[in-house]
């Protein structure tokens, strides 16, 4: 299928599926505000509600090289498609403010410290007061209750905590954390399905509800089964690039960079023995089966590796590919971006910044054929749009002034 063909029927009057939807982004750091961006991406308007100082992923380096006014890659990445309102919450008016913003609004999203909302007046049951059908997600390490759900928690903390980190690293090496911040986006992935699926049972039933997300509960959810292994004494072990059921599978060297590439299914086993110039093998019930394979995995493993020794990546890719093995080549991050695959897919979006020039911005992973959506907007200057989100308030511009002078806003 061509893009055009996908596309055939798309509808271009729409901002995505969520037009209409308003979110309150009362959020930090990542997780919150990864929450409340994929709400926008899909086309909610979403109101970024940040202290006068800005929240931190403002200041989070490297910022984006070439621009007048320097653009954090983490603000550049996770607030595009927002409206940025300036509010300061502890003080009663900002709270008055942002209760009057609830009433016309469907969704709020906060990753605060469980508890701060609420000593704040703006936590659920202050929502609920003013907006009965209101839908509150909370997004935390820990959660809104259980034993330690009031502690410090950060993207790495959840990553230890779940087991995650122990499993991650080479097999005779230290345990080792992820580069990405694999939990405040899991965290944030799970906050927008919640958000989505309250938004269902409110447009059923007319209910609201609270919805809370914690990081670690998320990572434990994704341990792709680890987590009841363990709970039976089943202790899954480190293993690097290999797998433990899936052999051979691993990073190999080539000539010129790596690959990886790997066997699932005993029907490609036989194909890779061949390939590898081993036919004896294919058949061989000692090999054949994966219980087969993990009693030899050395062997099959040394086989893989001197295939892969002898070719260029390209060829190694290439061959695997004609004879539909599994294989790719470990590529860097540059290496990505230039992909034109990455490109046809529109994973790289030209965005204007805050000073109108254009950056190259990772665009949303899900492909809407009737409701496409995009970065429709680069993350926004600091308050940019506070006149503009108090005055649909009926806030008027004196009001306004009053609010700036004591700091309000």
């Amino acid at each position: 299928m061509k893009k055009a063909d996908f596309y055939r029927n798309a509808r271009h009057d729409l901002t995505g599926p969520l037009e209409g939807i308003r979110v309150i982004d009362a959020t930090t750091s990542w997780a919150g505000p990864m929450c409340a961006c994929m709400l926008a991406d899909l086309g909610a308007d979403v109101i970024k509600v940040e202290a006068r100082e800005g929240e931190v992923s403002r200041r989070i380096p490297p910022f984006l090289p070439g621009h007048d006014t320097p653009v954090g890659f983490a603000q550049a990445s996770v607030n595009r498609n927002k409206r940025s309102l300036t509010l300061d919450l502890r003080h009663p008016e900002g709270r008055e403010i942002f209760l009057k913003l609830t009433k016309r609004s469907d969704i709020i999203v906060q990753n605060f410290r469980p508890g701060t909302f609420d000593k704040w007046g703006i936590g659920y049951e202050d929502a609920r007061a003013v907006k009965p059908d209101i839908i509150y997600i909370s997004i935390s390490g820990y959660g809104q209750f259980g034993p330690i759900h009031d502690r410090v928690a950060y993207d790495p903390l959840a990553q230890a905590m779940s087991g995650f980190i122990s499993m991650n690293g080479t097999a005779d090496g230290p345990p080792v954390k992820a580069p990405t911040w694999i939990c405040d986006d899991l965290g944030g992935l799970h906050g927008a399905i919640g958000a989505l699926s309250a938004l269902r049972h409110r447009d059923r039933t007319g209910e609201g509800q609270h919805v809370d997300v914690a990081m670690l509960d998320a990572m434990l959810f994704q341990s792709n089964g680890f987590l009841t292994l363990a709970a039976l004494g089943l202790e899954p072990k480190r293993m690097g690039n290999e797998f433990s059921f899936s052999i051979p599978s691993n990073v190999y060297r080539c000539r010129d960079g790596h690959v990886l590439a790997g066997v699932l299914l005993d029907t490609h086993w036989k194909v890779v023995a061949r390939m590898a110039g081993r036919p004896d093998l294919a058949e061989n019930p000692d090999y054949a089966t994966i219980p087969g394979r993990m009693k030899n995995r050395a062997e099959c493993d040394a086989m893989l590796a001197a295939w892969c020794a002898a070719r260029t990546v390209d060829e190694a890719v290439e061959e695997c590919a004609k004879l539909g093995i599994a294989c790719a080549k470990v590529r860097t991050y540059t290496e990505a971006a230039r992909d034109p695959n990455t490109l046809e897919r529109d994973m790289l979006q030209e965005v204007a910044q805050e000073d109108g020039k254009l950056a190259p911005i990772t665009g949303p992973a899900a492909k809407f054929s009737r409701t496409p959506t995009r970065v429709r907007s680069g993350a926004p200057r600091l308050g940019a749009h506070t006149d503009e989100v108090l005055e649909e308030l009926g806030i008027d511009a004196k009001s306004r002034e009053r609010l700036r002078s004591s700091g309000v806003i």
